[in-house]
């Protein structure tokens, strides 16, 4: 069963580069690096032309009107100190009120995640491990980040919307190699290829790589113990242009993962295990290792005028395991779990545009998907009294599996109105159906409006009404009974997790100060009602969802842009709360008084940050660019019931890129690339093992020098 999912990387990379070779050899495609004076054939510019045509069509597909949008370009991230080797959650830091978080995770505007990725607008069902470490930056041609009151087009995931246009062979043939490295045996090699032969155009990307901080490490040492890290993952999109008004598309996309879990020394063991009460916790060897892989087909098309329409069918494959070590877990927490959980989603998405006339664009789509989840657990725990102190020093095995099947569908309609040249309203309805764990569903009204009070400056406000499910691959219907005199026990209810509903809020302006700067200010809040987030309540690195009866989040957003010549510039700067009260949901995992405290006091969730700031710019002198990133935030919260928060922490990374070219086509064009990440060596901490749903410390990563270099072809 395994083995059928597993997509190895080396495959997909000779697949492209095969392609990438049957395309060069074909004399009938046009070389435009070899000879500068080739002019394209009247076909191949007719194929462009209808690529473009699709392309428009496809975009025209997602509304943005009443939502505040952040864009990065693919120049934006070659800019970035560590460019297209910059992860895409730190990519996804740059924008306003991001917050980062443990294990890679990001926090847009006082939400757990409840982010959504679209790639190509086809909605890619979420993995165990999340997409913020799945997904290649280097794909990207490019990246919307859309928050705020959304169009009724987007549901379930809404506190950001990850929209990708990927990189293409539409307009000609290509590719690159790269090779990064540097600090904490840090090696990565990737390469790109992209082209066409007439109607049929695909580009390919896969990278392999190693370093010594795979995750967070729990101590404020420049090392981590026990943290190696293989990473390795492939995209692939191919498409074929049936006709000038239709084409068909493929794409695919899989990332492996293994992790060693760091140690942190000096853990003295809480239990006995055969008469054995030492271990030097220096020496534990947990590991995780992620699969997470997914393809698509669509078929995209237009009648060249009024209508516009894309059907995808989506397929998607997760799996996380985590082995315990088998002596050192029982030692210190008196319970060794190997837990392997897998998901497989299916989804069918279609929408369409229909431009009544100039002033009422009307878009509607449907969505339905299919996911199944499998818990297989193993766990060795010891014998425990009424008082749930240790009565043997002799492990038992507990198995804990289970399995569940579970639905979503939706429906929405939408109208796109312009009212006069200046203000235009998008109006909607969208229906959500769950049958999951729970069944449950809710009709939701949406309203934008954009108003451009002046040449320069730009109103935009909304009202959505949302409603977002449990992350289905995260909940389990285990029986916690079977553990009861174990020191797995656990105590209190286990309610089911249920959808969250909310009243979101947002009003916002933007203002062109001069033809290179610009500025905006975007107010949000949302009133929530069974508000979802999640906690790390186990070893494993896999979350748990759990619900507040009431919830508040609020906050205000500044931005400002700045880009003329050589130079460029941006900062952003967020304030946020967030708030729940009375968990009501998946009890079991919290301590009776933080439970109880809870119940009656309005709480700072684990992940409110009051602060976010975010900055970065670049110099260009010649064929040289000077880079320069960096993050900045008041500190997530910590303490008994999130109570206290933790220290502010800033980190700023440099780097410097040059462009070579040289005649020789055996040099040809590269970029050479060096960077300092954590440039002052601030020492900060994340996470500090306290607060709700927080396992264990995290830091940020100590001062680093990396390297690269990439070859164009």
């Amino acid at each position: 069963m395994k083995n059928r999912h597993r997509i190895t990387l080396a495959a997909l990379l000779l697949f492209a580069l095969a392609a990438r070779a049957n395309a060069s050899d074909d004399s009938s495609v046009t070389d435009v690096t070899a000879d500068s004076t080739a002019k394209p054939t009247s076909d191949t510019v007719d194929v462009q032309v209808n690529a473009q045509r699709l392309n428009q069509a496809r975009n025209g597909l997602l509304p943005e009107t009443g939502s505040s949008v952040y864009r990065f370009t693919q120049s934006d991230i070659s800019d970035l100190p560590a460019g297209q080797n910059t992860p895409l959650n730190q990519v996804l830091l740059q924008a306003p009120g991001v917050a980062a978080d443990s294990f890679g995770q990001l926090h847009v505007r006082g939400d757990h995640a409840n982010l959504q990725y679209r790639i190509n607008g086809i909605t890619i069902p979420e993995p165990i491990s999340g997409f913020g470490q799945s997904l290649d930056t280097r794909i990207i041609d490019q990246m919307n980040l859309l928050t705020g009151a959304l169009p009724a087009e987007y549901g379930y995931r809404t506190a950001g919307i990850v929209d990708i246009r990927t990189k293409t062979g539409d307009d000609g043939s290509g590719g690159s190699i790269d090779v990064f490295g540097g600090t904490q045996s840090t090696i990565r090699t990737s390469a790109d290829v992209f082209g066409s032969k007439g109607p049929f155009s695909y580009y390919f990307s896969g990278s392999v790589g190693q370093n010594g901080l795979g995750i967070e490490n729990p101590t404020s040492t420049v090392n981590a113990l026990h943290d190696q890290t293989r990473q390795g993952n492939a995209f692939g999109t191919m498409s074929y242009i049936i006709n000038p008004l239709t084409r068909v598309s493929v794409m695919f996309g899989v990332t492996s993962n293994q992790f060693q879990i760091p140690n942190t020394p000096g853990l003295t063991p809480q239990f006995a295990l055969n008469g054995v009460n030492s271990f030097d916790s220096s020496q534990l060897n947990e590991t995780q290792s992620e699969l997470n892989q997914f393809a698509a087909i669509a078929l995209q098309g237009t009648n060249g005028g009024a209508f516009d329409y894309q059907l995808a069918f989506v397929t998607r494959y997760s799996r996380t395991q985590f082995n315990p070590d088998p002596i050192g877990d029982l030692l210190f927490n008196g319970v060794a779990a190997k837990d392997f959980h897998s998901d497989t989603a299916n989804s069918l998405q279609f929408d369409s545009t229909y431009r009544l006339n100039d002033k009422h664009t009307i878009r509607a789509g449907v969505f339905a998907q299919q996911e199944h989840a499998v818990f297989d657990n193993d766990l060795s725990v010891f014998p425990v009294d009424a008082d749930g102190n240790q009565t043997s020093n002799q492990p038992v095995n507990i198995a804990d599996s289970s399995s569940k099947t579970g639905y979503l569908y939706s429906a929405y309609v939408q109208d796109e109105w312009k009212v006069t040249g200046k203000l235009t309203i998008n109006y909607g309805l969208r229906y959500d159906k769950m049958d999951e764990y729970v069944s449950a569903s809710q009709l939701s009204p949406r309203v934008g409006i954009v108003y451009a009070l002046t040449p320069s400056t730009t109103v935009h406000a909304g009202y959505a009404r949302y409603f977002t499910p449990p992350a289905f691959e995260l909940v389990s219907n285990g029986d916690i009974a079977r553990f009861a005199g174990t020191t797995a026990q656990v105590n209190g209810q286990n309610d089911p997790v249920q959808p969250e509903r909310s009243h979101y809020f947002d009003l916002g302006v933007t203002q062109q100060i001069t033809p290179a700067l610009s500025v905006g200010v975007d107010a949000y809040y949302k009133k929530s009602t069974d508000l979802l987030d999640e906690g790390q309540f186990g070893t494993a690195l896999i979350f748990t969802p759990f619900n507040y009866q009431y919830g508040r989040v609020y906050g205000i957003e500044f931005t400002s842009n700045y880009r003329q010549g050589n130079i460029s510039a941006y900062a952003n700067v967020a304030l946020s709360r967030a708030q729940g009260k009375d968990i009501n949901s998946a009890q079991f995992n919290f301590d009776p008084d933080e439970l109880a405290y809870i119940s009656n006091h309005w709480v700072y969730l684990d992940h409110d940050q009051r602060v976010t700031a975010s900055l970065g710019g670049t110099y260009t002198y010649g064929r040289t660019t000077f880079s320069v990133d960096g993050i900045m935030g008041s500190g997530l919260r910590a303490g008994f019931a999130n109570t206290d928060r933790l220290p502010w922490y800033t980190q700023l990374n440099l780097g410097v890129i040059h462009h070579f070219e040289f005649n020789n086509p055996l040099l040809g064009k590269f970029d050479g690339r060096l960077l300092l990440i954590n440039a002052f060596d601030r020492v900060y901490e994340l996470r500090d093992g306290s607060g709700i749903g927080v396992g264990a410390p995290q830091y940020g990563p100590r001062i680093a020098f990396y390297a690269g270099i990439t070859r164009h072809f």
